[in-house]
């Protein structure tokens, strides 16, 4: 059997990459064995029944391949340079390793960018260009690979076609259920999220609807949840789910989300939900754009609550944001990423 390293933010707690890693164990050709790169090898090992290994080890397992092996990066914004130039550096020092040994490499359902430094703009196109496949999920990263003059295909992103499961009952509160998904970021400050609570509540008041808090990343997302339940008070439930597809699932449930991070409105859209954005990052900014996804960019937030609320009410009593043709279009084009196997 080939086995194939499947290298990317794993094991740290967030759901959004766990969501990306079980959408390509789940479309990994039967004849490939995965072996993941996982903060938490053996946290990855008890949910996936896989093998994983830490980042102190993963080098030697690409050097016990063969060249009938594959080295794929997994999907999501590896190479980018906005929280670290370590991670770029990083992540394409096993792409090289994997090349020079003669690996089958893969760059899977990327997000490239953004990358702020000649260094990682010179590295990332240096090992790209050494890959047999490359896939993207957006737009802004097609643009740079034209630029680059790089062979690739773009697909939405995997998770639309992730498999979900309906076992968790919100049980505590009734419908019409609103969901929040919010993380610590520099552009939502303090002010920011009060007229944010504020709104929500003024929704609320208007709607008769209960607010579910869902964290995609403890660390950076249980706090802000916490403090919006204080002030919610009996309304609100903080949920926490480890499952990627029960947390998918539980969109099902919601007629309405409120989210920052990517993955919560590509789950959110993708199971029906009225889905209004708080951009934090370029690539929610370019999924708002090419879904036509409303929100707003953190930046340019406005400070006056009943604008907000006004907003929101809107886009609650509007249709989903995506039309149910549209979502099962957009699940058929995210199974094509799983064609880079095909390569061998």
């Amino acid at each position: 059997m080939k086995k194939a390293i499947i290298c990317g933010y794993y094991g740290q707690g967030n759901a959004g990459d766990e969501a990306l890693l079980l959408s390509l164990i789940e479309r990994l050709p039967k004849d490939i064995e995965p072996i993941v790169l996982s903060g938490n090898p053996t946290l990855t090992t008890k949910n996936y029944g896989i093998k994983s290994y830490s980042r102190l080890d993963i080098a030697k397992q690409i050097i016990s391949l063969g060249k009938q092996d594959y080295f794929i990066w997994g999907g999501g914004s590896l190479m980018q340079d906005i929280t670290s130039i370590k991670s770029p550096l990083f992540y394409a020092s096993l792409m090289k390793l994997a090349q020079l040994k003669g690996l089958t490499t893969i760059a899977y359902a990327q997000g490239i960018g953004p990358l702020n430094f000649p260094l990682t703009q010179w590295i990332t196109k240096q090992v790209l260009k050494g890959c047999e496949g490359i896939s993207v999920r957006d737009k802004g990263s097609a643009k740079i690979l034209d630029n680059w003059n790089l062979s690739y295909f773009i697909a939405p992103d995997p998770v639309w076609a992730l498999s979900s499961e309906k076992k968790i009952n919100i049980s505590l509160l009734k419908a019409p259920l609103i969901a929040v998904n919010v993380r610590q970021h520099s552009t939502l400050t303090d002010q920011k999220l009060q007229l944010l609570i504020d709104s929500i509540k003024q929704l609320q008041k208007a709607t008769k609807a209960n607010v579910i808090l869902i964290p995609f990343q403890i660390k950076q997302d249980l706090s802000l949840c916490q403090k919006i339940e204080e002030q919610l008070k009996d309304n609100c439930q903080v949920i926490i789910i480890e499952n990627p597809r029960q947390l998918k699932g539980i969109f099902k449930q919601i007629k309405m989300l409120i989210g920052m991070r990517l993955h919560s409105l590509i789950m959110g859209a993708s199971e029906g939900c009225n889905c209004f954005a708080l951009s934090y990052d370029p690539k929610v900014s370019q999924l708002m754009q090419e879904l036509d996804i409303k929100g707003y960019e953190l930046k340019s937030f406005p400070d006056n609550p009943e604008q907000i609320f006004n907003d929101l009410l809107t886009i609650y009593n509007h249709p989903p944001s995506l039309s149910l043709e549209k979502r099962k279009e957009l699940e058929k084009l995210a199974l094509t990423h799983e064609t880079l196997f095909d390569v061998k």
